[in-house]
């Protein structure tokens, strides 16, 4: 029900879990959701929970629809005017860690799921439809044995999603706005130009790397790789960090160190990089380091999910939502990689990591209509 959504989430606040704990908070919602059949999928410190249904197992393909997120949350720092872990009601607003990023989507889609199954056996519908839930307790850190190691897992049971929300937090001003389709990439890359180190008196008899990189600085720091498209801004080259020499004002450095980040569109690779630098810095003798740390994805033409989605937001929400990559990465794009239809849909992001980070009442009320009334939507046609 709508209204106990937010006694949900106020008691997922009260877990403290910092990435990678994950403090119990498995147990809890896994009451919830009792009668679901459950995979503990553990590496390291971090702790993943995958439960799953099978509704009406009749003839014909079930449908599998996957609601995904993460429990953990960034440690809290200063400037809280409540204890960050102690939810507080104030102004139709809670406010606690985690509670736009990303417990309020974990709190409406467990509930979602729930009032579904209790009203499904009292249903007619009989389509072959599984519902899942996927939750990990590494997603702000490196999660590295996080969603990626449970949908492996998964591939091998024979048990991956057809399609999958994950509940991230991607509004900007009005629940309802934005449906992320897909996310940028991530490219790190490190520059290291290589001189000779020497007497400032002497400059014939040094190769001061600062001078080598100045004429070519213009075309490195915010250059645009691409010119992106519809969904994509352009993949732009963004500096960090500049450093070198021994901090004396009379000595040259040996080496100047640049570091940059692109978050790339799906029109700038990894080898894409490799070539512009090279051919700036042509002449220049340097080492070059380039990760991608993240593969950029968009949803398929003709996604089911973002179909659905939109037509539900559309009437629940009284706005047609649009179509977004912005941001940083997610876990949705290992979903993608293998191959499943994801969208991201949550509430607004407004404060998301910072202090006294809150969410709206109503808000979370709405969400977790628009998830019910997706699943709903997902069973009429499951089988169509």
């Amino acid at each position: 029900m709508q209204s106990d959504v937010c006694e949900f989430l106020t008691q997922l606040i009260r877990y403290p879990t910092i990435t990678p704990n994950e403090c119990g908070i498995y147990d809890f919602i896994q009451s919830h959701l009792a009668d679901f059949e459950a995979l503990r999928i553990n590496k390291g410190d971090v702790k993943n929970l995958f439960l799953f249904k099978h509704f009406a197992q009749g003839e014909g393909r079930a449908l599998h629809i996957c609601f995904a997120g993460h429990i953990d949350v960034v440690p809290p720092g200063d400037g809280w005017e409540s204890n960050p872990f102690e939810p507080t009601f104030k102004e139709n607003h809670i406010y606690g860690r985690g509670a736009q990023d990303m417990k309020s989507g974990v709190s409406a889609f467990v509930c979602a799921i729930r009032d579904f199954s209790k009203t499904y056996e009292k249903s007619k519908s009989k389509q072959p439809l599984i519902i899942s839930v996927l939750l990990t307790s590494d997603e702000e850190g490196e999660g590295i044995y996080g969603s990626k190691i449970v949908l492996e897992e998964l591939k091998n049971c024979d048990l991956l999603p057809d399609l999958a929300i994950v509940a991230e937090p991607t509004c900007t001003a009005k629940i309802g706005d934005t449906i992320k389709i897909g996310r940028r990439g991530s490219i790190n890359g490190i520059i290291t130009i290589k001189g000779i180190q020497g007497h400032v008196a002497y400059p014939e008899k040094c190769s001061n790397p600062v001078e080598l990189l100045g004429a070519k600085l213009g075309s490195l720091a915010g250059v645009q790789l691409d010119n992106g498209d519809e969904y994509f801004s352009p993949s732009k080259l963004v500096i960090t960090d500049i450093r070198g020499g021994i901090q004396a004002v009379n000595v040259t450095p040996a080496n100047l160190t640049i570091m940059f980040n692109i978050r790339n569109s799906t029109h700038t690779n990894v080898s894409d990089v490799q070539t512009y630098i090279k051919k700036i810095l042509e002449g220049l003798e340097y080492d070059l380091e380039l990760r991608q740390s993240s593969i950029p994805f968009i949803a398929q033409k003709d996604s089911k999910i973002s179909e659905v989605l939109s037509t539900v937001i559309a009437g629940v929400c009284s706005i047609v939502p649009s179509f977004s990559t912005t941001g940083g990465t997610s876990d949705a794009r290992y979903f993608s990689g293998f191959g499943i239809d994801v969208v991201e849909f949550g509430v607004l992001n407004d404060r998301i990591h910072s202090a006294n980070e809150r969410v709206n009442t109503e808000d979370l009320k709405t969400l977790y209509e628009v998830f019910l009334k997706t699943i709903h939507h997902l069973n009429q046609g499951a089988n169509q």
